[in-house]
């Protein structure tokens, strides 16, 4: 959706305000225009909708930095625009202050915008000062959680080219990642957990950064000294993510994918349920995708014949059976459409 010149205005102002978009969002065209009038004359840039719908699709678009929102609206009120707009990984980190038309905001319509995802409330008819406080506080809020994403940004960056400049690896990381969201949702993993995976499949062997490339591509088996160097991986990655908050469920994942369930992996020996069960489910796709891709010294096996090897693997206690079978079962059915 193109938005309309005319829905877009822009003044003079600050300079550090005028790059601002503030959308509001009201039925009522005359609160829209006092809302424009009052953070325009602040030099905010105000964007405009006057339904939940055209609400929902600015915002996808435009990104703003912040939303006002107004409760009663035909056919989509505020409380479900707020709770979409949360619940889409596009818009859901957009701070979202919810307009009441009640002097004295209600309880149970509180708890109902907090259920929603409102990063604040304010009753109308509102207090100006006020307003533009929460405003200002709530931006600080957006340009915080911006470089946050920044700095997920560089990280999976990094990753994703550190992958995708060997040949022999060229988007083993990627396919690690959407393989293991799918199984991670064969298992009826919640959708944080399954984010959570997303990542550590992208971010699995980012600590490979440190491992010799003489090693990482020595076309034949690896002697003892080699190996161990090898096995250091996990713990550079975890340490490489550990600074960053965003990665700190990911943490023991990243450390312990190359564990194995009969207490025979690295780095730590960990066995059986004391396995992240998202390092279990990176473990087997890992292994997988590995298994299916060609080496310098080996062909990819095909899919038949890999399952075959994992399966043995499986009996001699290498994997989780429960979750290898997950596995096969997922492989079996088509591809959710994510879009």
């Amino acid at each position: 959706m193109s938005l309309p010149a005319k829905e877009i205005k822009h003044t003079k102002g600050k300079s550090d305000e005028a790059s601002i978009n503030i959308l509001v969002v009201d039925d009522n065209q005359d609160n829209v225009e006092l809302l424009d009038a009052l953070l325009s004359s602040r030099g905010y840039a105000i964007l405009k909708a006057y339904n939940g719908e055209d609400a929902l699709k600015i915002a996808e678009e435009a990104r703003p930095h912040l939303i006002i929102l107004d409760v009663m609206m035909p056919r989509m009120d505020g409380y479900e625009v707020c709770r979409r707009l949360k619940t889409n990984d596009k818009t859901r980190f957009i701070p979202v202050i919810i307009l009441t038309a009640l002097s004295d905001i209600d309880i149970e319509d509180k708890i109902k915008g907090i259920e929603a995802g409102a990063d604040d409330f304010i009753s109308k008819p509102f207090q100006k000062p006020e307003l533009l406080a929460r405003v200002r506080s709530l931006v600080r809020v957006k340009h915080l959680l911006e470089e946050l994403e920044d700095a997920r940004n560089v990280i999976f960056s990094f990753a994703t080219a550190l992958d995708f400049n060997d040949p022999y690896t060229h988007g083993h990381s990627q396919r690690v990642s959407e393989l293991s969201v799918r199984l991670a949702g064969f298992l009826g993993l919640s959708q944080q957990e399954q984010n959570n995976i997303r990542d550590v499949g992208i971010l699995h062997d980012i600590g490979k950064i440190a491992t010799d490339k003489g090693v990482l591509h020595k076309p034949g088996a690896l002697n003892g000294k080699e190996y161990e160097h090898v096995k250091q991986h996990p713990i550079v990655g975890e340490r490489i993510c550990a600074p960053l908050d965003f990665a700190k469920p990911l943490l023991p994942m990243i450390r312990s994918h190359h564990e194995k369930f009969n207490g025979a992996g690295y780095p730590d020996g960990l066995s059986g349920d004391d396995i992240p069960l998202g390092a279990r489910i990176i473990s087997i796709v890992d292994l997988y995708d590995a298994l299916t891709s060609a080496r310098p010294y080996r062909r990819g096996m095909s899919q038949n014949v890999a399952l075959e090897v994992m399966k043995i693997e499986a009996e001699k206690g290498y994997w989780d059976k429960e979750i290898l079978l997950s596995f096969v079962a997922t492989l079996k059915e088509p591809p959710r459409c994510t879009a």
